[in-house]
């Protein structure tokens, strides 16, 4: 399975940006896709997931905040970012679940600058 993540980049504080990551190299869609962040110095965290039948779960911080989405037809999840803060700052790893199996993309930066 790959995933092909965009959508990162740099971005000024209460600005927007939208991830995509689609995945192909299976005949199975994905049950759970979701996306991971980490920065700095920190452990990878959960920003959201959501499920084939779409179900979503957020991460406190970013509640209000951030959309997760998914296309099955593309088998393609979306994060929707506003309100950017600079504590969002990270690389944001899509992340998907096919099979019982777990898939990780490389990795979008995503910058928020003050």
């Amino acid at each position: 399975v790959q995933l092909v993540e965009s959508g990162g980049g740099l971005v000024e504080v209460g600005g927007s940006l939208r991830l995509s990551c689609t995945t192909s190299g299976s005949i199975f869609s994905p049950s759970v896709m979701g996306w991971y962040r980490q920065a700095p110095g920190k452990q990878r965290e959960l920003v959201a997931t959501i499920t084939s039948g779409g179900s979503t779960t957020y991460t406190d911080s970013v509640k209000g905040r951030f959309t997760i989405s998914r296309d099955n037809a593309k088998d393609t999840v979306y994060l929707q970012m506003n309100s950017l803060k600079p504590e969002d700052t990270a690389v944001y790893f899509c992340h998907v679940v096919v099979r019982w199996y777990n898939y990780w993309g490389q990795g979008t930066q995503v910058t928020v600058s003050s």
